[in-house]
């Protein structure tokens, strides 16, 4: 009995066959939803391997935990206490502001600035293929998970959940060659669009024109634009301008605020709400 890839088989049918089922897969993924169904078993069926794959790293985090000395738990302590006071200080600035700024828009008659409900995830494996920036998160369709949502972690915008499973989701990176960010420039609120070209710690400024108002040190914050990513938060700081005449465009170049090379937990921004409605799930 002949196997179809047997040793009777040349390697040009071998790869045409290959080559035919790879097109017709990309075709019916592109063109019916069984692909979005099939990618979301998938997801549900490795979760449980991706938790047995993260338990190493809980039960070392555990005793790393426990033999943390009594000095340092307190030296933590203090750190975390001025923290927590400089942080209820600018809180209550923060009140006010949003209270003048209601005001404000009240009386242009402009729209409240959306919020929406947040959800604690954290990361269960980042993605191994060097030119593909994405991390697995251990929240999913369970949890009220969908693709589109913004993430984000302490200091700013982080990615999008472009997969979801039952009780995972992956995340793409901002710095992914094939994500890009509407941005406007937070000193004079130029709008541009930041895109990854395939390095942790750097992305690039599409477009750029010579005479754009754009210096070294510049931070660019999320525009909203393209309903993805809410306004407001930050995305990158400008590092490098490269401006010569001979090229249609300046070469800009920024490092991502978000700490993308060692993020463990994240923020999900699900549905929007009412700013009386906000709340943070774990």
């Amino acid at each position: 009995m002949n196997l179809l890839f047997g040793r009777t088989i040349s390697m040009q049918l071998r790869l045409t066959i290959a080559v035919v089922l790879s097109v017709i897969l990309i075709l019916g993924d592109r063109y019916t939803s069984g692909g979005t169904a099939v990618r979301t078993s998938l997801n549900t069926l490795v979760s449980p391997l991706l938790y047995l794959a993260n338990l190493p790293y809980e039960f070392i985090s555990a005793g790393a935990k426990n033999l943390t000395s009594r000095e340092q738990l307190l030296s933590e302590n203090d750190m975390l206490k001025n923290k927590q006071l400089l942080q209820s200080e600018q809180l209550q600035q923060l009140s006010f502001l949003q209270k003048e700024n209601e005001k404000l828009r009240a009386l242009l008659g402009a729209n409240p600035r959306e919020q929406r409900n947040k959800l604690v995830a954290q990361v269960l494996s980042v993605h191994s293929n060097p030119y593909s920036h994405q991390v697995v998160i251990n929240k999913g369709t369970t949890d009220g998970l969908r693709e589109g949502l913004a993430v984000i972690d302490e200091l700013g915008v982080v990615g999008q959940v472009i997969q979801v499973g039952a009780n995972t989701s992956r995340v793409l990176l901002i710095t992914d060659t094939t994500h890009a960010t509407p941005v406007r420039v937070l000193r004079n609120d130029v709008r541009t669009v930041v895109e990854g070209i395939g390095k942790i710690s750097r992305v690039k400024l599409s477009h750029v024109p010579h005479s754009l108002d754009i210096r070294i040190g510049d931070v660019l914050m999320s525009s909203g634009l393209g309903e993805r990513f809410p306004e407001g938060y930050p995305v990158a700081v400008v590092t490098e301008i490269t401006r010569d005449e001979g090229r249609p465009f300046a070469q800009v170049y920024a490092q991502p605020v978000a700490q993308l090379d060692r993020v463990r937990l994240l923020v999900v921004l699900t549905e929007q709400v009412t700013p009386t409605e906000v709340k943070i799930d774990e």
